[in-house]
C-alpha cells in the first residue's frame, strides 16, 4: 500500500489501527530487504518497513526519546534532536586541540546493527519503560523477520537499518554497553585526559597516555563481547595524534603522524598560521571521489536532456554538497569537487555533437559562473561549540 492510497481514508484507518494497537491485534510485518552499494564496494542490507509499521514506529520513537534523551550523556550526538553531525565534529575537534589528547583509538563496531542482542534490548527498554504493552511493541518489530526475493528470513537478533525505530533503539544499546561504561572507565580508573564523541555506532576517543589507552582498548573488548559485539580488526585503530605526535614520530624518524577518518572528514595533525597546534580536517578522498562518479553516471544519463534541467539538478548536488563539506579549512577539497564536477560536465555536452564548440573558458563563464560559488558555510569548531554550550567554555583549556 502507499502513503496516498493509506491517506484516501486516513482517518478511518489511524482510528483501526490506534485500536488494533490497544486490544493487542497490531501484528508487525516484515521488514523489505534491499542492499546498496558501501564506499568501499561491499554492500549495506537495509530494512524497509511496512507503511503501518512505519506510523506506529514514528508515534512510539517520538514518546520514547523524550524520555530516554533524559539519561543520554553528552558525547552521544547521533539521532539526537538539536544534535548533528556537525557538533559531533566540533566536539572531537574542541577535544583534541584543548585537551591533552596524545592517542586516538578510532573504533569501528563490526555489523553493529546486525548483531543486537534482543534479550539485551529488551532489558535495557524495560529499565526506564514500564508499559508492557511498548514493551510487547518493540518485540513485535524485533521477531517480525524480513523478506528477501519472497523468501521470509527469522531475526534471532540485530534490528533492521533503514526501519524508523532502529537509530532510537541503537542509541539505547550503546548508551547502556558503551557510553555509560566509558564515563565510569574514565572517572575511577583514567590518570590522564580521556575524550569521546560518539555519533551511532561510529565513536572516536582520545587518551593522554598510551598505556591507559592500550589498557582500555582490551577492556572494551571484554565488554562489548558481554553483549554480543566485536570490534573490526582492521578498522579498529590506535594511532599517535595530537600536538606533540609530529615531534615525537620526527624523532623516532617515524614520518608524519597517522591520520583518521569521523563522519566523512578527514583528520589531520597540523598548524595554523601562527604555529600552534590544530587538527585540519578534508573530505575523505575515497567519498569525494565515490560522488564524482555517481555525478559522471547521472550525467551520462542526462547526455541528450536540455541544458537547463541538466543545470537545475546540479546546482541542487553541489549546494547539498557544500552545505555538508564547506568547513574552514576544507576550501581545497571544495575547490577540487567544483572543478571536477563542471569538466564531467563539459565533457558530456561536448560528446553530444563532433562539431562542437565549446572551450573550457568559454563555458566556465557562460555555465561554470551559474553553479554555486565556494564559500565555508560553517563556523570555526570552537565558535559553534561554545556558543552552544558557553559553560564548558573553561573547562576545554590545556592545563
Amino acid at each position: 500500500m502507499t502513503w496516498k492510497e493509506y491517506g484516501e481514508d486516513l482517518e478511518t484507518r489511524l482510528a483501526d489501527l490506534h485500536g488494533r494497537i490497544h486490544r493487542g491485534a497490531y501484528r508487525a510485518q516484515p521488514s523489505r530487504r534491499v542492499w546498496i552499494p558501501k564506499p568501499d564496494g561491499r554492500q549495506r542490507p537495509l530494512g524497509v518497513a511496512a507503511l503501518e509499521d512505519k506510523i506506529v514506529q514514528r508515534a512510539v520513537g517520538t514518546v520514547l526519546n523524550q524520555i530516554w534523551e533524559e539519561d543520554f550523556l553528552g558525547f552521544s550526538y547521533g539521532f539526537r534532536p538539536g544534535r548533528s553531525q556537525h557538533d559531533a565534529l566540533d566536539a572531537l575537534w574542541v577535544g583534541i586541540v584543548r585537551k591533552k589528547v596524545n592517542w586516538i583509538l578510532d573504533l569501528d563496531i563490526r555489523s553493529f546493527f546486525d548483531k543486537l542482542q534482543h534479550d539485551w534490548l529488551v532489558k535495557f527498554v524495560e529499565h526506564r519503560i514500564g508499559d508492557k504493552r511498548v514493551v510487547r511493541l518493540i518485540q513485535k518489530w524485533l521477531q517480525a523477520g524480513v523478506l528477501e526475493e519472497g523468501q521470509w528470513i527469522e531475526t534471532e537478533e540485530g534490528s533492521p537499518q533503514g526501519s524508523v525505530i532502529s537509530p532510537a533503539l541503537a542509541n539505547l544499546y550503546l548508551h547502556y554497553v558503551l557510553d555509560v561504561w566509558v564515563e565510569a572507565w574514565r572517572q575511577k580508573l583514567a590518570s590522564g585526559d580521556v575524550i569521546i564523541v560518539r555519533y551511532a555506532d561510529d565513536a572516536v576517543l582520545g587518551f593522554e597516555h598510551r598505556e591507559e589507552a592500550e589498557r582500555f582498548l582490551e577492556q572494551l573488548r571484554e565488554r562489548l563481547a558481554k553483549f554480543g559485539l566485536d570490534l573490526h580488526p582492521d578498522k579498529t585503530r590506535l594511532i599517535e595524534f595530537g600536538r606533540y605526535a609530529a615531534d615525537h614520530r620526527k624523532k623516532r624518524g617515524e614520518g608524519k603522524p597517522e591520520t583518521f577518518n569521523f563522519l566523512g572528514f578527514t583528520h589531520i595533525c597540523g598548524t595554523y598560521h601562527r604555529g600552534g597546534f590544530t587538527v585540519h580536517r578534508k573530505t575523505i578522498g575515497k567519498r569525494m571521489t565515490a560522488k564524482l562518479n555517481d555525478i559522471r553516471a547521472q550525467l551520462r544519463k542526462r547526455r541528450h536532456g536540455g541544458v537547463p534541467s541538466t543545470l537545475k539538478w546540479l546546482q541542487q548536488v553541489v549546494r547539498g554538497y557544500f552545505q555538508y563539506h564547506a568547513i574552514p579549512g576544507n576550501w581545497a577539497r571544495l575547490q577540487s569537487f567544483r572543478r571536477d564536477v563542471l569538466q564531467s560536465w563539459l565533457q558530456t555536452l561536448r560528446r553530444r555533437s563532433q562539431r562542437h564548440r565549446l572551450t573550457w573558458l568559454g563555458f566556465q563563464q557562460r555555465l561554470g559562473a551559474l553553479l554555486p560559488p565556494i564559500q565555508i558555510l560553517h563556523p570555526y569548531p570552537d565558535a559553534r561549540l561554545y556558543a552552544k554550550h558557553p559553560s564548558i567554555q573553561g573547562k576545554n583549556r590545556v592545563r
